[in-house]
């Protein structure tokens, strides 16, 4: 009886939270399939179209030149926030005094809200008034550099992807940092007896172990990146042009704006298609490696049991 009393109270606590997944995540994805299946303007009757929703999206150029910006911006993104959030994290586990005041220093961006952080770049990339990225130009001396960044094509993509690089670098760091501080102390301080450096002791034995944490962070990121869409929509609303048009400001302008529904829940599948095909390489990468490892480790046991019995 105490086993079934167990298992209903495991139920009970489930379902409330299992029930709002499936309200707020699958049935959303269930509709924005089956809407990708027909031709729907809002109101009215649906009409079914098979697949030419899909064929209208491999031949739109529009499409093509959105899904190529992401793959900027999410390199960008993901380089920003896990190179800089990890360096930090390191740099973190050196300090003895007034951690706990940086890392809420760093992490306060991830609280601000998305307007907010949007007018302050935005602030920052104008030319008039001459904002402070500008200023800073003309300071150093590098005046010809001074242009409007989100005006010009050759620097609206990067000038849109570094405010989201930005917001989320304190998360990830203080994320790595519990990850760092939480190894063991003694795994590592064999290897300083030994004379290995500190660059060898991070590469070669701290980042083996929290390889777990770098893969749960590096999906989150590259999901995050793959479905951006506030700071670059109210930044540029995809333009000039369509220079920084990513996947979901074109998906939501189609959607909403054009009131295709169909073709933007099209745009829609393909996004959660390739955010599971991420997940699903980033495993593959990881497993294998593991596997590897594995196989080291059990080769080398072998050797020096060989040894041994010599």
């Amino acid at each position: 009886m105490g086993v079934i009393r167990n298992k209903k109270a495991f139920l009970a606590f489930l379902l409330p939270g299992l029930l709002f997944y499936i309200l707020a995540v699958f049935y959303p994805i269930e509709e924005s399939i089956r809407l990708s299946f027909m031709k729907w303007g809002g109101i009215g009757k649906k009409q079914f179209v098979g697949l030419k929703n899909y064929v209208t999206m491999f031949h739109d150029e529009v499409f093509y030149e959105a899904f190529f910006n992401n793959l900027i911006y999410l390199v960008i993104v993901v380089s920003m926030q896990l190179l800089i959030g990890l360096f930090f994290a390191i740099l973190l586990t050196y300090m003895t005094k007034h951690v706990t005041l940086v890392k809420t220093l760093y992490y306060v961006p991830c609280i601000i809200t998305t307007v907010a952080i949007t007018q302050l770049f935005r602030s920052m990339y104008s030319t008039e008034p001459m904002g402070l990225l500008n200023q800073i130009l003309q300071k150093v001396g590098l005046g010809g550099m001074v242009t409007s960044w989100l005006a010009k094509v050759s620097t609206v993509l990067p000038a849109v992807s570094i405010p989201e690089g930005w917001r989320f670098t304190g998360m990830y760091m203080v994320i790595f940092y519990a990850a760092l501080v939480s190894l063991d102390p003694s795994v590592y301080e064999a290897a300083k007896i030994d004379g290995a450096s500190e660059m060898q002791i991070l590469f070669k034995i701290k980042m083996p172990l929290i390889k777990d944490i770098v893969l749960l962070t590096l999906t989150m990121c590259l999901t995050g990146a793959l479905r951006g869409f506030d700071i670059p929509f109210l930044l540029t609303s995809g333009g000039p042009g369509n220079a920084s048009e990513l996947m979901s400001t074109y998906m939501y302008k189609k959607a909403f704006s054009s009131n295709q529904y169909g073709y933007g829940s099209t745009l829609a599948v393909f996004i959660i298609i390739e955010s599971i095909l991420v997940v699903y390489i980033l495993r593959k990468i990881f497993t294998s490696k593991e596997q590897k490892e594995e196989k080291r480790i059990e080769k080398e046991r072998i050797r020096r049991n060989r040894r041994g019995n010599h």
